[in-house]
């Protein structure tokens, strides 16, 4: 597969201090895109600057919290400042809460699931969807769970989270869709990250797939050839083509 190539075009990277995040905003920045990487980590950004530099890359680094909506807003307007438009959004971040029954879920634990998982992605939406449609290829791409489907047991905020992800990407999707603006779902599936490891303690990591293989695929889907839209498109499925 010819890797796409993103010469000029800029991306911004939400969780982008480890796992998949980090992994797709190495991708794309080796692929010529400026990264504009959002995290809570300023250790793991600044470690993402370092390597992105090595490869002769270009990144912004943006140190801040999702759930702080009034800066994802600032955040638009700077963008709008130096670049005028914004060509792709690879909405990563996300949070697990607690694997507890429903009862037992703590109204903290479930208004930050929601604040991370949803509100957030959603204000990203309002934020940068007039940018997105400045570029002439804008792409965003959205991180979804097989449990928004499954419905499994024990999981019921994170799974409703990317539940309402989902059906709010997927309109926002056909709102779009006579533009040239395209908007998608990624699920990655069983992937050797923190997450995972917290969710599936006693998993064996070196079974799972690497972050950097899932990158592959977020590189392709955030590329300004990829023409599809509204789709939720898994890790496993691709990976087998």
């Amino acid at each position: 597969m010819t890797a796409p190539i993103l010469k000029n075009r800029v991306t911004l990277v939400t969780g982008a201090s480890r796992g998949i995040g980090y992994a797709s905003a190495l991708a794309l920045a080796k692929a010529g895109s400026h990264i504009i990487a959002v995290a809570r980590t300023q250790g793991g950004l600044e470690d993402l600057d370092d390597a992105i530099q090595k490869i002769g890359g270009e990144c912004t680094l943006v140190p801040l919290d999702i759930r702080n909506f009034d800066g994802l807003d600032q955040l638009g307007a700077i963008i709008n400042d130096r670049w005028g438009r914004l060509d792709g959004l690879f909405a990563n971040a996300g949070i697990l809460g607690d694997i507890t029954p429903a009862p037992h879920t703590e109204p903290k634990v479930f208004d930050d699931v929601f604040a991370v998982n949803m509100t957030a992605n959603y204000r990203l939406i309002r934020s940068l969807d007039p940018l997105l449609r400045q570029s002439p290829s804008g792409r965003a791409l959205f991180m979804t769970s097989g449990v928004a489907s499954s419905r499994r047991a024990y999981w019921g905020a994170y799974a409703a989270s990317k539940s309402a992800l989902e059906a709010f990407v997927q309109c926002y999707a056909n709102e779009i869709e006579i533009t040239d603006l395209k908007v998608n779902l990624l699920n990655p599936g069983a992937t050797r990250t923190a997450m995972r490891a917290k969710a599936m303690p006693g998993e064996d990591p070196d079974s799972l797939p690497q972050p950097a293989d899932v990158a592959q695929l977020a590189l392709e889907m955030l590329s300004p050839d990829y023409s599809e839209n509204g789709k939720i498109i898994a890790y496993r499925d691709w990976a087998s083509k």
